[in-house]
């Protein structure tokens, strides 16, 4: 991405975050203690010790940190865990629905099919009636996140390190997408992610994952102005679908560093599966590979180093046929589709900034989209030739 500027505050993720999302402690404290006691044994007596609702809370779903204790096969333990909950609908959300029992399904399907590094998922609620929303329960681990705010690429623990332990981060990171495709069956695995009918083929995965993101962007769109930027890239999407015959892969859908726990540059936890989908493999390599380019265009923007040799496309398709056998093809789409997608999510988040009043709406709703110059170049087919004369491909 070679934006026209690096907005003042760069903390996009937290604009348009409504107040009235976060839950007091307290409160939260009495209803989990109350919630407990009706999904543990009659004999559990659980007891909630610590709470905390985080001040960076995530754009979608809210997250509640907190620490209990309950008798269990005669014996108190102690349990530190992670309430994932449904926004309100008063706090504008990003996305339309979230079904937090179908990420709660798939969570499991991972961690149950897989080798990828899942928490332990214990609950999952379909009622709003405990926390104000409907959620999940699973168990809190300890590592490090590459930050989003400020991005990594400004500095931080994993800009700092090592070539060799960012290499080591980098290759672990492909691991969990080539561990991921490897699971057989998905549509069988996880089928409220198949619907009806027989396995899909990645092409037929790939059109209703485009028609479901143009169902978004109508809904992002349907009080407020368009983007006549997107309408051209979903233009372009539609014109260039590639042709996978092979069977659909279960796909993260968010497949970026700032979802993965690290310890000693290792995946201790992938996190964050409201995004999983049935897809070619490439939607997540696309995915992963455009999300460390936005941060890494930012940071060039903004006079710094940046990571020029972390996660370059070349490398990343290297590592994913080292692992697999699978040569990732058609990157020039899924890249764009992964820079387009992210342009409706950037356009819904500063429409929700105009709706709060943070921001203004400007002349031209293009410039909502904080990557508009990548998209715009990526449609005009100039990027990655830009990206690898200065050595970053």
């Amino acid at each position: 991405m070679t934006p026209e500027k690096v907005v003042e505050d760069p903390d996009y993720a937290e604009f348009a975050r409504p107040g009235e999302s976060r839950n007091d402690p307290a409160v939260m404290r009495s209803s989990l203690e109350r919630w407990l006691a009706t999904v543990l044994e009659p004999s559990a007596d659980p007891a909630v010790t610590a709470v905390e609702v985080p001040a960076a809370n995530g754009m979608s779903n809210e997250t509640v940190l907190f620490d209990a204790t309950w008798t269990e096969d005669g014996r108190r333990s102690e349990h530190r865990l992670v309430a994932r909950i449904a926004p309100r609908a008063s706090a504008v959300p990003i996305f339309p629905s979230y079904d937090l029992d179908q990420q709660f399904q798939v969570m499991r399907a991972v961690a149950t099919h897989t080798s990828v590094p899942i928490p332990r998922v214990y609950w999952s609620e379909n009622t709003p009636d405990a926390l104000g929303g409907e959620f999940f329960v699973m168990e809190r681990l300890d590592g490090v996140v590459p930050p989003d705010v400020m991005p990594y690429t400004f500095g931080s623990w994993l800009s700092e390190a090592s070539a060799e332990d960012r290499s080591r981060l980098q290759q672990a990171s492909v691991r969990v997408l080539a561990e991921l495709h490897s699971m057989a069956d998905p549509h069988r695995v996880c089928p409220t992610l198949a619907g009806a009918g027989a396995e899909p083929t990645g092409t037929a995965a790939l059109r209703a994952h485009v028609a479901g993101q143009r169902r978004y962007y109508e809904w992002v769109t349907a009080d407020g102005p368009r983007s006549p930027l997107i309408e051209r890239g979903f233009d372009w999407i539609d014109a260039n679908v590639p042709n996978d015959a092979a069977p659909a892969a279960l796909c993260w859908g968010d497949a970026r560093i700032g979802n993965i726990m690290y310890r000693d540059f290792e995946p201790a936890a992938v996190l964050d599966w409201e995004m999983a989908t049935l897809g070619p493999r490439e939607l997540d390599l696309g995915w992963m590979i455009f999300q460390h380019r936005f941060f890494e265009d930012l940071a060039a923007m903004a006079g710094l180093p940046g990571m020029p040799d972390f996660l370059r496309r070349d490398d990343v398709a290297d590592a994913y046929l080292e692992l697999t056998g699978h040569r990732p093809a058609d990157l020039d789409f899924y890249t764009l589709y992964a820079a387009l997608r992210h342009a409706v999510i950037m356009f819904r988040v500063q429409s929700r900034a105009v709706a709060f009043g943070q921001a203004e709406l400007p002349e031209n709703p293009d410039e909502m989209i904080l990557h508009k110059m990548t998209l715009e170049a990526m449609l005009d087919g100039t990027y990655w030739a830009s990206t690898t004369s200065k050595g970053t491909e």
